[in-house]
């Protein structure tokens, strides 16, 4: 890795844009996580009419994530940044309206505009983050992705305390959206033209010539077994994250026999957890290297969920969190370092790891309900424990290739207006 001792103003603002607006959408994220029972409340639906509500996020997201790599490859990380904040605006505003309102149809669009913002925005970052730390010399994706997690506790927080007042849940949600566009407005100015656009692309958008572009080029990279491996690792990581998101509240309730409240705390846990590993992590991959690292991560993530799994007493199981929460903190922003790092192709391989691991997240977590209808939720967590096994053993992949060609940053620098 080329390194830097000093960074320039405009490299500096740069780094601080991607974290504010990781923050904000972090924010933004558990805002709406927080006020879900007040939006069902507002609509007065079912449980199961409001899982078909919340389906309009996954379809979104989803969208997002398959669609930024390609459009970063065209037209550069500021535009499709750009785009991504909007979306995740008007998403807020909508479902603010639709809670207002009470119309199930509008929340729904809401989460599909918020979910695709989403989506398009953090493929972008990380590719942006790849960028930075090429500049630099040194971690930037890990504090980039505490800067998330840190959002979440914050949003988590803002909302138990305005949920607590009775605040409507339409004028919260249209307060973030105002901040998440101030946050928005300031990244775009912040972050340069064109990081992550390819030579085979024009201007316009259209290939050139018969450069490697398109979907055909999306998936060339992935013939390199090293990225494979990456990607196999990212799955693994993200999987133990996602999970964790989607179902740790339920499994101490269900599983374990506590309270909400209790089951509520215990995931609060996991993200302080999650938000510390990612921010005081930046010494130790210095030191010892992402592949120590991860390994490392993993096994303690693997031994957080063994005993969220098998033992038997609802203390020890939370206090177990924080082992996952650490552990799982570290996998997802360094595979994507790891990715990028050292090749010329560094934008194609950032982006085609981050779709794999936010399809993971996104998508595998959920799929944990279908096997625990039938061997109840502790146990189909195993899953997560061998997936988490299995990335210990080929953390190898992650080791720096030594004389490797380094990535030149972007050329076009970040304007100080």
């Amino acid at each position: 890795m080329k390194v830097t001792p000093v960074m320039d103003a405009r490299t500096r603002r740069w780094r601080a844009a991607l974290f504010l607006f990781m923050l904000a959408t972090g924010v933004s994220m558990a805002s709406w996580v927080a006020r879900t029972p007040a939006v069902r409340d507002a609509l007065e639906v079912s449980t199961g009419a409001m899982g078909l509500v919340l389906f309009g996020l996954s379809i979104g997201s989803m969208a997002g994530v398959l669609a930024s790599g390609g459009l970063v490859r065209r037209h550069g990380g500021r535009l499709v940044i750009a785009v991504g904040a909007a979306l995740l605006v008007a998403g807020l505003l909508v479902i603010a309206g639709g809670a207002a309102l009470e119309v199930s149809g509008g929340v729904f669009g809401g989460l599909a505009l918020f979910g695709a913002g989403m989506g398009l925005a953090e493929v972008a970052f990380n590719i942006e983050g790849a960028a930075v730390e090429r500049t630099v010399g040194r971690p930037v994706l890990p504090v980039l992705h505490g800067c998330f997690s840190l959002g979440t506790v914050v949003g988590a927080l803002l909302g138990m305390g305005l949920t607590a007042v009775r605040f409507p849940v339409g004028w919260h949600l249209a307060a973030v959206a105002l901040a998440v566009a101030a946050a928005g407005v300031w990244t775009v100015r912040a972050v340069p033209a064109g990081t992550g656009r390819e030579e085979a692309y024009g201007r316009g958008g259209g290939a050139k010539g018969s450069g490697a572009g398109g979907v055909r080029g999306h998936l060339a990279v992935w013939r390199d077994r090293r990225l494979v491996l990456i990607g196999l690792i990212v799955l693994a990581m993200a999987f133990a994250e996602g999970s964790a998101n989607d179902w740790l509240p339920l499994l101490m309730v269900d599983g374990h026999g506590t309270g909400a409240t209790a089951g509520s705390l215990t995931f609060m846990l996991f993200a302080v957890a999650m938000t510390t590993g990612r921010f005081t992590g930046g010494p130790l991959l210095v030191r010892y290297g992402p592949a120590a690292v991860v390994r490392a991560s993993a096994l303690v993530a693997a031994v957080g969920v063994a005993l969220v799994v098998f033992s038997d007493s609802a203390l020890l199981a939370g206090a177990a969190v924080v082992l996952w929460g650490l552990g799982a903190s570290l996998g997802f922003p360094v595979t994507i370092s790891a990715a990028g790092e050292g090749v010329r192709d560094a934008s194609a391989r950032v982006a085609a790891v981050s779709t794999a691991g936010y399809a993971a997240f996104l998508v595998g977590p959920p799929s944990l309900g279908f096997l625990a209808d039938h061997v109840g939720l502790r146990n189909a967590m195993v899953v997560v424990l061998v997936l988490l096994g299995g990335a210990a053993l080929i953390t190898g992949a992650l080791r720096r290739i030594p004389g490797a060609p380094v990535a030149e940053a972007p050329s076009s620098q970040p304007d100080l207006v």
